[in-house]
């Protein structure tokens, strides 16, 4: 994918076992990139965690919340990204929550996002930082109940039995803070596991889960009627999260040009029962792309969302296929005439490893 033509070329996650050295190649400024594949090790596997929330924010309230929850952390772009899912048990409900961390080399610096299970729809805008030490702190701007906010997001003691995180808000640009939530986490894995799965959660991607060997077909040009196509292998380790309202694919791509690693992030809006698709592209890791959004009949997926290619809007559509329990394919589609036709730029048959 040639994100000077394109936003988001590929709707498909794929994943291997690359050296971040060779995948992140080409990355300028700093330490090289694998130096940072340890940043979040110390939190790989399952946690039960802890919580103390405020009640209410920016309201000179001290009224606090206590509550448990659970974590599952794994490492995804062969260590410069993370994926978590989390349950959060506020008294009286119970929800999830996917945690999106990725290393950007040009700036040194993690964005993370977070995807409440809650409000599918959306990824909030990242926090971004890095670590010294035995602590890391990020921040970022958003809004709260319509105001403009600083958030601050803290990492402490990241090395003890008992890592922890704080959060805080700022309405004054920073000037002073409120620390509104804090949550400390006790191992239970050392080795990531799924957290459970909700009953009545949707079952489209379970064909996913696993791990995949993949032939991909690529069209060289787009829009110009092009018959060059380009091939090549990948990979792709899929799992499910959100208790099945979610799906993450972890990837990498081995192209003529360059190897490259993706996250597919993938949520279900059960008010339209949809699902919407982002993508996360290692050469470009501070940014997520903007969704596609569709659903699943007769055994076939379609997605379909707005792009644009050289600075000319255009509908993408992602369609999944021949879908067995051993194989699946693939297909992407571009149009510059809003969908009345299409142009197929990227097929892939994938065949079950694990």
């Amino acid at each position: 994918m040639d994100r000077q033509k394109t936003r988001r070329e590929v709707l498909i996650g794929m994943a291997a076992g690359v050296t971040a050295a060779k995948v992140w190649a080409g990355a300028s400024g700093g330490q090289a990139p694998q130096a940072h594949t340890q940043d979040w090790t110390w939190l790989v596997g399952n946690w039960d965690v802890w919580h103390r929330r405020l009640k209410e924010r920016l309201a000179g309230n001290n009224d606090w919340q206590e509550f448990g929850g659970k974590s599952a952390l794994w490492l995804s772009m062969n260590g410069l990204g993370t994926i978590d899912d989390n349950i959060i048990d506020l008294p009286g409900s119970s929800y999830r929550g996917l945690t999106i961390r990725a290393f950007d080399p040009s700036t040194q610096q993690w964005s993370i996002w977070w995807l409440d299970g809650r409000n599918p729809t959306r990824i909030d805008p990242p926090v971004v930082g890095k670590f010294a030490a035995d602590s890391g702190t990020f921040t970022g701007r958003d809004e709260f109940k319509g105001r403009p906010i600083v958030m601050r997001f803290r990492w402490l003691d990241i090395r003890s039995r008992r890592p922890n995180w704080e959060q805080a808000f700022s309405a004054d640009d920073g000037a002073t803070w409120e620390v509104n939530w804090r949550n400390y986490f006790t191992r239970t894995s050392v080795e990531p596991k799924p957290l459970a799965r909700i009953e009545s959660a949707p079952r489209d991607w379970d064909f996913l889960v696993g791990s995949w060997q993949v032939r991909n077909r690529k069209l060289k040009q787009r829009f110009v009627a092009s018959t060059q196509w380009e091939e090549f292998d990948n990979t792709i380790t899929n799992r499910t999260v959100l208790g099945g309202f979610g799906n993450i694919g972890d990837n990498v791509f081995y192209a003529p040009d360059r190897t490259y690693c993706g996250v597919s992030i993938r949520a279900f809006d059960s008010e339209k029962h949809e699902w919407l698709s982002w993508w996360l592209d290692s050469r470009n890791p501070s940014q997520i792309g903007p969704p596609v959004r569709g659903a699943f009949k007769d055994g076939s997926g379609t997605l379909i969302g707005d792009d644009v290619f050289e600075g000319k809007p255009i509908k993408v559509r992602s369609q999944w296929s021949r879908i067995t329990p051993q194989s699946a394919r693939w297909e992407q589609a571009a149009s510059l005439d809003g969908g009345q036709t299409w142009e197929t730029n990227w097929t892939a048959e994938l065949t079950r490893k694990a």
